[in-house]
């Protein structure tokens, strides 16, 4: 039979979780259970970062130390960057439009490279300005004590922050190890969270070691260059934040074992006969997938169209985050060889 591509190809918007009547209003969708979850962490971050940066504040101008100043700058961009997570995640959970009819999904990528971009200027580059002018001008540090103190304070802080990440992320990963998941997660936004609560720890250690290798050693300057390397380690990982999240804004498919399980499932539905090609692309938390696959040669038009009807159906069902469909059948004779 003729599988022609003007017929059958093409999205099923009936069954879209987005889908209106033109003359509907657009409504913008609440948080799914894994934005919510993502959502925890991030509010637990902001709270962390805004306490911690008060105290860290504090302790800068009664102590006068530079690594710690060079912190608490961290721990305020790390508020205003998880406010803007939490902004970009309201964006992407926009509706779909004519102007943006694949939704806004998206979104989330784009603020997340901003969060990375603030990370290397206003932290990194600050912190490294700041050691600097104070190894120019040799100021010491006034009442260490009270800057350990505060930095004890930050750690447990910071190490409560970034335990709710990680319990957020162990919800996701499965068996692949943390590192596996980093680098094949399409969350941009948990990403950023580990990314930032990782360099603040490593931060308040080098802190900790700068200003305790003042007291014993009577060197001013250990602060100053404790300072600088506070710095040198936001950009850093502000640099690698940037080009992996490049990578999802240029758009990136599901993660390799989403799609093989996609395939298996097709491939296990009773009209198909095998899946001839599949191409998925993540749009946050939202899945796009485009499928050939090649239908039992009995089938007629009116079956056909039900059976892929079904397909979608039950795709959906067993994979949530699918959002648009375009599935289209083809011969034998154009499916590609396995």
């Amino acid at each position: 039979m003729n599988y022609g591509r003007s017929t059958f190809a093409g999205p099923d918007r009936t069954a879209r979780s987005h889908a209106r009547a033109p003359s509907q209003p657009a409504q913008e969708s609440g948080p799914t259970a894994s934005q919510k979850a993502t959502q925890q962490s991030i509010f637990v971050t902001v709270g962390a970062n805004v306490a911690i940066a008060i105290a860290k504040a504090i302790g800068a101008f009664i102590t006068g130390s530079g690594a710690l100043l060079a912190e608490s700058l961290h721990s305020l961009s790390d508020t205003g960057n998880g406010l803007l997570l939490l902004w970009g995640q309201r964006e992407s959970r926009k509706p779909s439009s004519p102007e943006h009819p694949l939704g806004h999904g998206r979104a989330i990528y784009f603020w997340s490279f901003v969060v990375g971009l603030l990370l290397f200027t206003s932290s990194g580059v600050a912190s490294i300005y700041e050691g600097i002018h104070r190894l120019e001008t040799g100021e010491g540090v006034e009442s260490p004590w009270v800057a350990i103190g505060i930095l004890v304070f930050a750690l447990i802080a910071e190490g409560y922050s970034q335990f709710v990440t990680l319990r957020s992320i162990k919800r996701r990963r499965g068996e692949l190890s943390l590192w596996e998941w980093l680098r094949r997660t399409r969350h941009s936004e948990l990403i950023v969270t580990f990314a930032e609560d990782t360099a603040a720890l490593i931060g308040i250690g080098i802190a900790l070691t700068a200003v305790i290798a003042t007291v014993v050693t009577g060197e001013e300057a250990c602060d100053a260059i404790g300072s600088i390397a506070i710095g040198l380690l936001l950009i850093v990982v502000a640099i690698a934040l940037c080009i992996e999240i490049k990578s999802l804004l240029i758009g990136e498919s599901a993660a390799p074992p989403v799609r093989q399980a996609i395939v298996e499932f097709l491939e296990s539905r009773e009209p198909i006969v095998k899946v001839a090609h599949l191409i998925s692309s993540q749009h946050g938390e939202d899945l796009m997938l485009g499928i050939k696959a090649q239908m039992r040669e009995e089938l007629r038009a009116q079956e056909l169209i039900a059976a892929i009807n079904q397909c979608e159906t039950e795709l959906r069902e067993k994979f949530p985050q699918v959002d648009w469909i375009f599935f289209e059948p083809v011969r034998a004779i154009d499916a590609p060889a396995a």
